[in-house]
């Protein structure tokens, strides 16, 4: 099985990856194309140990936010999230682009 993510990590990173980008997608709005393509373009030169990795410590949906946000306090209920700028995506070239984009 080929995986969407062109990270170089083993089989459960993935689908620590994964489990990200399922986040971006309920929770951010997000296709999945393009939040697959975010996170293997922010973890790119990464080296990763197996499964689980120092990055792991941290949630999806901390990871979620700061892959497309950056430092913001998503915890905050009271945030005021109207002001938070998405960074932008990878460009359309970008080999972090593994899925078709979906429009």
């Amino acid at each position: 099985m080929v995986s969407e993510f062109i990270i170089d990590a083993d089989a459960e990173m993935h689908q620590f990856f994964s489990e990200i980008a399922d986040f971006m997608q309920e929770s951010l709005s997000m296709d999945r194309a393009e939040a697959v393509a975010r996170i293997n373009a922010y973890w790119q030169d990464t080296a990763f140990s197996p499964y689980p990795d120092l990055v792991c410590h941290e949630s999806d949906e901390y990871w979620a936010y700061g892959i497309v946000y950056g430092d913001v306090p998503f915890w905050d209920d009271t945030a005021d999230r109207s002001a938070w700028q998405a960074r932008p995506a990878p460009p359309a070239d970008s080999p972090a682009w593994t899925l078709p984009r979906t429009a």
